[in-house]
């Protein structure tokens, strides 16, 4: 494809085109039409430098003509001919500032000069405007890049997280995510330590980052010394519990029971902990209660994937099998990933002598199983974050 081909298209987009208003001066006023007229048949034709020129004549004329200086702004920019597009640009938003695609090329145009400052304030005004979404992540990166190089991390956060709406999926933008919200945590975790270092906060933190590097004994220990400084610190009791119940250790596997019961005192909306006693309970054998934990669970929060699951198990193990088949269509319904829900529905149907369906579930319960574990290994050399609990299953 030519340059020209390419440029046209790129260009569309930024083109003003305004009524003519009338004027005094006739012959004046025809010239303007001639060259304005040649200008446009030029872009139609890919022609961009003869059409920059005629611009340019429009300009001579009539220096406050924003079609024209916008657009020979544009035409120019197209071409890397910074330093001539920025006063077409600068004086085009300066006649009409609502010109949000010119201002986000001139404020790009002023970073390629090395004008920081300019560049950073016609970016920032216009990013919020710009409804092209192309354009809007181009600005967006351009940005991220100033915010970053600043260490203004919550302004790069607040772009990266407005551009990961536009593409979700765009792996530069996840990295660009990563390495901006471990920025901040490793801010705030400094910070944190300054403040208050021997603060219940401190030691929950430290807990979560001892939890990534896989330390089970120093997660367990930090999670204790939080509960010691603070034991009204929201979630703390829930979080120590989980760290307890993953331990190979019974006699910590033991305490586990208590502290899910005291993250229920202190917070009594809150489901998982209790769907958690319906585990232990399940463990005992208890299948009563932990039908009855499972339900509470589950009347706090009606879609708990874990909370059906256990009662789905729980009902397996009585015989009533339709019941559990309801909870765990449902759970995979929400979640096709679900491995565990796969892998007790086919069991199910086993009971239930339907011999492909259970076939078809073990199937989808290999498959996301492998994936989750090709994501398991790429984690751990990651170093990251991985759910204890998430591993065990």
């Amino acid at each position: 494809m030519r340059l020209t081909n390419i440029l046209s298209a790129s260009l569309l987009p930024f083109l003003i085109v305004l009524p003519s208003l009338p004027q005094p001066e006739l012959s004046k006023q025809a010239q303007l039409d001639t060259h304005l007229r040649q200008a446009q048949e030029y872009l139609k034709a890919h022609q961009t430098k003869l059409a920059a020129r005629e611009f340019r004549a429009v300009v001579a004329l009539e220096p406050n003509n924003v079609e024209a200086r916008g657009n020979l702004g544009v035409l120019l920019f197209f071409q890397a001919d910074y330093s001539n597009a920025v006063p077409q640009l600068r004086a085009a938003v300066k006649l009409k500032p609502d010109l949000w695609r010119v201002q986000s090329l001139l404020g790009l145009a002023e970073r390629r000069l090395g004008d920081e400052s300019a560049g950073r304030a016609d970016l920032e005004a216009a990013f919020p405007r710009l409804e092209d979404a192309k354009l809007k992540v181009d600005v967006g990166r351009e940005l991220i890049d100033i915010y970053s190089a600043s260490s203004d991390l919550e302004k790069a956060a607040t772009i990266v997280s407005t551009l990961l709406k536009i593409e979700p999926t765009d792996p530069n933008l996840l990295y660009t995510a990563y390495r901006i919200y471990s920025d901040l945590a490793g801010e705030a975790m400094l910070d944190l330590s300054v403040a208050a270092p021997e603060s219940g906060q401190m030691h929950q933190a430290m807990a979560h980052e001892l939890y990534r590097e896989r330390d089970l004994p120093g997660t367990i220990a930090n999670f204790r010394k939080a509960v010691d400084a603070d034991p009204n610190l929201p979630g703390i009791h829930y979080e120590l519990a989980e760290a307890l119940h993953s331990s190979p250790d019974p006699k910590l596997r033991e305490e586990a029971d208590r502290e899910y019961k005291l993250a229920v005192s202190a917070n009594s909306q809150d489901e998982k902990p209790v769907e958690r006693l319906g585990d232990l309970a399940f463990d005992k054998n208890d299948l009563d209660g932990a039908t009855s934990y499972y339900k509470q669970a589950l009347a706090l929060a009606p879609n708990d994937a874990d909370a059906s699951i256990g009662l789905a198990h729980v009902y397996t193990e009585k015989g009533s099998l339709q019941p559990a088949e309801q909870l765990l269509q449902a759970v995979i319904a929400a979640d096709p990933s679900n491995v565990l829900a796969h892998y007790r529905l086919s069991s199910v149907y086993r009971g239930m002598n339907r011999p492909a369906d259970a076939k078809r579930e073990i199937e989808a319960y290999q498959k996301y199983k492998d994936i989750k574990e090709k994501l398991r290994i790429i984690y751990k050399d990651l170093r990251s974050d991985v759910p204890l609990d998430e591993v065990k299953k």
